[in-house]
């Protein structure tokens, strides 16, 4: 089973990715994935710096989320990429469960769990790598609240983001299942656990 987590920024992604960490689930996040490749990639990082002159990851941010054709661009050199690792992180859980298979009889009946946590998963048309697809809500307020916590962004970046992302109720149309977050991180694991029974 693999389960893709999106949502908008700040919506709370990650924090119920990790919650199915406990349930058996292994992640992939993919913020993480793309920083190790672009810290690796000079064949990317050079098709960046043509085409917006700087590869500093704090400038393009400032260049892309206030021109959405520039964003548009970005994503058609980064997008590829990061589907091709997400495929590789995938095989590479697989290959390493059916060795454990092998080698472990206890996990002869071991299930391959993968979520998969992605704030872009249906901006990058990557929605067939999953079997189901939660998509996780916030109302903006919360949403900017807690991202304004990490002192990272100002509430301008942060709602320059958010708008260059697709809204949250398109989103939904794509869902298997809806966890709202804007209560309590209680009510929050309540949820997963729910939709962990009916999988």
């Amino acid at each position: 089973m693999i389960i893709g987590i999106t949502g908008t920024f700040g919506s709370g992604k990650t924090t119920v990715a990790n919650m199915f960490r406990k349930y058996g689930f292994t992640i992939i996040n993919v913020d993480k994935l793309y920083h190790g490749i672009y810290n690796k990639n000079n064949l990317l990082k050079n098709k960046i710096k043509k085409e917006f002159g700087t590869i500093n990851r704090d400038q393009l941010k400032k260049i892309v989320f206030k021109d959405s054709k520039k964003l548009k661009s970005l994503n058609e050199i980064t997008h590829p990429i990061i589907i091709n690792s997400i495929k590789k992180e995938i095989n590479s859980i697989i290959k390493k469960t059916i060795i454990n298979k092998n080698y472990n009889k206890k996990l002869i009946n071991e299930k391959i769990n993968i979520v998969i946590d992605a704030p872009l998963l249906i901006e990058a048309k990557a929605t067939n790598l999953v079997d189901k697809i939660i998509v996780v809500k916030c109302n903006k307020k919360e949403q900017i609240k807690r991202i304004l916590k990490n002192k990272k962004y100002s509430k301008k970046e942060i709602e320059q983001i958010i708008k260059s992302q697709i809204p949250i109720n398109k989103k939904i149309k794509y869902a298997d299942f809806v966890v709202d977050n804007n209560k309590t991180i209680k009510e929050t694991e309540r949820q997963v656990k729910t939709i962990i029974s009916s999988l």
